[in-house]
C-alpha cells in the first residue's frame, strides 16, 4: 500500500518539533509501514482541496484520502497490530484514548500555553490564568488516576499513547507535569521510544535542509 502524508517544508523555530505530522511519522515508524512525505510551502488553493484548512498533516493511501492527525492515527491503528490490538473491544478503547487526548486534555493544555506565550504580558491574562490552570489540573488529575501505575494507558503501547504523549509533551517546559509524577514518567517513557526519536529527527532534518537563506 502506498501511504503519503503532508508536512511543511519549513516553519519558524518555535514550532519546529511540534508540527502535527510528527504524530503520523511516529505511528508509521512504530508500525514499520513505508511512507512518502509530501512537502508543502503554505496554504495553496490546490492543497486546500485536500486539506480544507491548509494545515498539516493530510493523508492518503490506496483506499482513503483524509486529514486531521487524530483521524489519521486512528486509521493507522486499524492497519497495524503494533498500534492497536485486533480485538474490536480493545481497538475501541484505543480509539477512545485518541479522542480523550484531543478533546479532554489538549484544549486545556493549549489554552494555558496560549496565555503563557502568545498573550504573555497582556493585562487580562493575569486574571484568566488561574482558572485555566485549575481546569487543566482537573483533567490531569483524572488522567493520572486513570493511568495509575501502568506503563501505558492500556497497559501496552498503542496509538492512544502516541496522541496523548504528544499532547503532554507540550507541557515539558512549564514544569506542570512535575506535580503528576506518573504522568511525567509516562511522557518520558513514551518519548524514549526509538520510533519517536526517528520521527522527530526526520521532521527537524527537513526544517534544517530548508532553512530560509
Amino acid at each position: 500500500m502506498t501511504i503519503q502524508f503532508t508536512a511543511f517544508r519549513w516553519v519558524p523555530p518555535f514550532a519546529q518539533g511540534f508540527v502535527r505530522d510528527l504524530r503520523i511519522r511516529w505511528a508509521l515508524e512504530e508500525a514499520g509501514l513505508p511512507y512518502q512525505v509530501v512537502l508543502i510551502d503554505g496554504n495553496t488553493e490546490n492543497y486546500r482541496q485536500w486539506q480544507p484548512f491548509g494545515q498539516v498533516p493530510a493523508y492518503r493511501d490506496d483506499e482513503v484520502e483524509m486529514f486531521e492527525s487524530g483521524a489519521i492515527v486512528l486509521r493507522l491503528a486499524g492497519m497495524s497490530e503494533a498500534l492497536a490490538p485486533r480485538d474490536p473491544a480493545a481497538l475501541a478503547r484505543v480509539s477512545t484514548w485518541i479522542f480523550a487526548a484531543l478533546n479532554s486534555i489538549e484544549p486545556h493544555t493549549q489554552n494555558l500555553l496560549s496565555l503563557d506565550s502568545f498573550y504573555a504580558g497582556q493585562p487580562w491574562t493575569e486574571g484568566r490564568r488561574p482558572s485555566a490552570k485549575a481546569l487543566l489540573d482537573l483533567r490531569l488529575t483524572s488522567l493520572a488516576n486513570a493511568l495509575g501505575d501502568k506503563d501505558y494507558l492500556e497497559g501496552r503501547f498503542t496509538a492512544g499513547d502516541i496522541v496523548m504523549a504528544t499532547v503532554l509533551r507540550e507541557l515539558e517546559e512549564n514544569g506542570i507535569l512535575k506535580a503528576y509524577p506518573n504522568l511525567d514518567a509516562y511522557r518520558a517513557r513514551a518519548l524514549a521510544r526509538p520510533a519517536f526519536a526517528k520521527a522527530l529527527e526526520d521532521q527537524l532534518a527537513t526544517f534544517r535542509e530548508n532553512e530560509p537563506a
